[in-house]
């Protein structure tokens, strides 16, 4: 009889180690969501005259990288990457770039406002060999240059 009752617990043990629960919907994306970060890729341009400049994103969370172009008329041109975070609609980053054969480091910032990115400028401070704004509450958006939103290549 003992041998009869052990089995029986043990087959009770071995099923509530083996249940499953079920996961649904709206759930299940949250858990896949929370667990694994995607990556989401943005192309912009900005076209004034014979003036250019493109910008590609590839932003995971409130993390943004990629490339930025600017291309003058009959100036010199400077293109390098871009890195940095989303503070609310406004993206900080810091643009490294080479310009006239010399690598410099400067901070810009992004305004999103639909399918634009505006970019602002503002005072600005060398320190520790970058150009930074002196303050970030302070960056001027209403003479931005405009970069809308395109298909990526």
């Amino acid at each position: 009889m003992m041998k009869v009752v052990i089995g029986l617990f043990m087959l009770a043990c071995l099923g509530a180690c083996t249940q499953t629960t079920k996961v649904t919907g709206d759930q299940a994306q949250t858990d896949s969501a929370t667990n694994i970060p995607v990556a989401e890729q943005s192309c912009y341009v900005y076209t004034k005259g014979k003036d250019t400049a493109e910008l590609t994103l590839m932003t995971t969370g409130i993390v943004s990288t990629g490339e930025l172009k600017y291309k003058w008329f009959e100036k010199d041109q400077n293109m390098g990457t871009i890195e940095g975070e989303m503070h609310g609609d406004t993206l900080i980053a810091t643009y490294t770039f080479n310009s006239e054969g010399q690598k410099s480091v400067r901070q810009v910032a992004f305004l999103k406002k639909g399918n634009q990115l505006l970019e602002g400028f503002g005072e600005i401070e060398e320190k520790d060999g970058q150009t930074r704004f002196k303050d970030l509450k302070k960056i001027d958006f209403s003479q931005a240059l405009v970069f809308e939103k395109i298909a990526c290549k």
